[in-house]
């Protein structure tokens, strides 16, 4: 570990409502398991912001999806500007896994579409979390997928200072060893390019490159430089580079690999007694030995992942939390949901490998690179917090088995009370929430609507925007980056109403919203369970003239439930204001897009994989708008060029060509 820098926690504001009891209990109960049932709007992230300064161990946060991921390293950058705060997800755009059916005899190949930002931010929170303890990781459930052995990846960092003896062509020989590419044309996130006794590397981890300048057999000089225009940053004495991928070997590790590949193979052949199976086995393996015999690489290495971690069958493979210091602290976010979540995921991944394992596809190696299980995943949880307005049963008895009192933070900073709940008869439902939602645009806010189903979500939205609502809507088949615009649109004015499923539930904060419509709030189920629907009500819990209205013929169990639940915060909220003289006012949030830019490189990064296409609808030839248009497409070729993604400057060319 090179820093040992502590965290340090920047904010104008001081603790308030629940928050000084939440933080002093959360104190008081580590190590263990802890949880904090935070309102909506109470401030769950400044209090774990408290906690974490106190603490001052690595942190990692998990949370159940990319949005609520994106929203949290928000907020601790902004807390914590001057310590290391890290984003971790998958970082694929698509992702089509290797799968076989065997009812129809179709095999799938893998297929997917890497997201350059997202890998490089990756790489950073590893790279990170081994040189440095002030350091906080957001997280998705991508972190318990299998990642590569640490011990690997700390052994293979190179450090390098002026006046080491380093012959040139020890230097590549080294950088190659630990994944980097040699690429003396193309400037790509780890690569390097060898210009005379320059050596200039695009470090993966990091947004500027570093020059390093030799004299003979010695380093002379190392600089960073600024990616665009060459200017040189800063020079420094030493440096640290860390590998390049996160699964990184040595030569003998992958011969002994090998050989163990070659023995499973000899005992899958013999065991298989399909004879096209097993002339399927014994090509696909063999083709991928002699590619890592060659190349060091195959297509599908991840298969073949515990023979190079020496691991063995049916082993815990490392993933992210193997990267942390032994004494990190966890954080679950909307834990009712991440717990569920982690517990899924090996089973779904086991039941895919079955069948390429079994028609001669895979060795049972590939069972090994696959998410930990929920008990491998309970090893880590030495000192975990699980946040959430709704904890589920989980959270409640292992907090309860450590001898810890649920931690409650009802009460909010603001003064804002828990929101008025009113019950409608379901029949001219629309007709009332489209008469509320006028009401609730002209007096300058935004109504959230949620519905049970994708369909119900585009026909309510295009019912709505006939009766002249600026509407839109959202659900799972909307993507990430385009989620994110259309709450900002939202926040904005652009559209005064959202509807939408379960998407609009947990981690929202949208301060201009005064009136959450849940319709069919009767059908019992998932979307309409106590926790779904407090969880809902929650996101008019950032406005003092917010409503929820709940369509229903019937009061449910869960309705009553979630209204009772609502009505005793309120009561605590109410007793707090009047013993402390607190008028209640509405959170005003600066409505930008985002303070580091994270979403908006990730969609840039996103864009830049997907090929040009000519406009179908691109304005006549010889026309203003025709000029216009060609001059978009000019000003998107050079600003790729700038970037040095010279590949799509160069389409964009030719398209430019085909235009003209």
């Amino acid at each position: 570990m090179v820093e040992d820098k502590k965290f340090k926690l920047v904010s104008p504001y001081k603790p308030a409502g629940s928050q000084p009891e939440a933080i002093a209990e959360l104190k008081a109960q580590r190590l263990g398991a802890s949880t904090l049932l935070g309102v909506t709007g109470s401030g769950k992230t400044f209090t774990l912001a408290n906690i974490i300064e106190s603490q001052n161990r690595q942190v990692l946060v998990l949370s159940p999806n990319k949005t609520l991921a994106a929203q949290l390293y928000e907020e601790f950058s902004r807390f914590f500007p001057e310590n290391k705060v890290c984003y971790f997800v998958s970082y694929y755009d698509y992702y089509q896994p290797e799968s076989y059916l065997p009812a129809q005899d179709i095999y799938i190949p893998k297929e997917t579409k890497i997201n350059s930002e997202i890998e490089r931010l990756r790489v950073e929170a590893t790279a990170s979390l081994v040189n440095r303890r002030d350091v906080i990781v957001i997280a998705s459930v991508s972190a318990i997928y299998s990642l590569g052995n640490p011990a690997d990846y700390r052994s293979l960092t190179m450090r390098i200072k002026v006046g080491d003896k380093y012959s040139r062509t020890a230097l590549i020989a080294d950088l190659i060893a630990i994944q980097y590419q040699r690429n003396d044309v193309e400037r790509a996130s780890g690569s390097f390019q060898v210009l005379g006794n320059l050596i200039v590397l695009w470090l993966p981890y990091m947004q500027d490159n570093v020059r390093i300048e030799l004299f003979g057999d010695t380093i002379e000089r190392i600089e960073f430089i600024d990616r665009i225009n060459h200017r040189v940053l800063r020079v420094v004495d030493n440096i640290i580079i860390f590998p390049a991928k996160h699964f990184v070997t040595t030569e003998a590790q992958r011969e002994r690999a090998i050989v163990e590949i070659q023995k499973d193979l000899k005992v899958a052949l013999e065991a298989q007694e399909n004879p096209l199976y097993k002339e399927r086995l014994r090509t696909r393996v063999g083709h991928d030995i002699t590619m890592l015999r060659n190349t060091g690489y195959c297509s599908g290495i991840e298969n073949y992942s515990r023979y190079f971690e020496g691991r063995e069958a049916g082993g815990k493979p490392y993933c992210l939390l193997d990267f942390f210091d032994k004494d990190f602290l966890l954080v679950l976010d909307e834990s009712h949901i991440a717990i569920p979540q982690l517990g899924a995921m090996y089973n779904g991944d086991r039941s895919r490998k079955t069948s390429l394992i079994e028609y001669g596809f895979r060795l049972p190696s590939a069972y090994d690179n696959r998410p930990l299980q929920f008990s491998e995943i309970e090893q880590f949880f030495n000192d975990v917090i699980f946040v959430s307005a709704t904890p589920g049963k989980y959270e409640l008895e292992r907090s309860q088995k450590e001898g810890h009192a649920v931690v409650e933070q009802v009460v909010r900073p603001t003064g804002i009370l828990d929101p008025e709940i009113v019950v409608m008869p379901r029949e001219g439902q629309l007709d009332n929430v489209i008469e509320r939602i006028h009401d609730v645009t002209a007096a300058g806010y935004r109504t959230l609507v949620t519905v049970l189903t994708k369909k119900m979500a585009e026909e309510m939205a295009d019912y709505l925007e006939q009766k002249g609502i600026k509407v839109c809507y959202l659900h799972s088949e909307i993507k990430t980056p385009e989620r994110a615009a259309l709450l900002l649109k939202l926040r904005q004015g652009v559209f005064d109403c959202l509807v939408g499923i379960n998407l609009l539930r947990e981690g929202l904060d949208l301060p201009e919203v005064a009136l959450v419509a849940i319709m069919d709030a009767d059908i019992e189920g998932f979307l309409r369970d106590e926790r779904s629907l407090m969880q809902t009500i929650g996101r008019a819990a950032r406005n003092i003239n917010s409503v929820v209205v709940l369509y229903a013929d019937k009061m449910t169990k869960s309705m009553k439930a979630a209204i009772d639940e609502t009505s005793r915060r309120r009561g605590l909220q109410e007793i707090y204001n009047a013993e402390h003289g607190i008028v209640p006012y509405t959170v005003h949030r600066e409505i930008t897009e985002s303070l580091s830019g994270i979403q908006e490189n990730i969609a840039a990064a996103s864009n830049r994989n997907k090929k040009p296409k000519r406009d179908a609808r691109a304005p006549k030839k010889g026309t203003a708008e025709f000029e216009k248009f060609v001059d978009s497409l000019t000003t998107q070729m050079q600003a790729a060029a700038a970037e040095g993604d010279f590949e799509r400057a160069i389409e964009l060319r030719e398209e430019l060509k085909k235009l003209r």
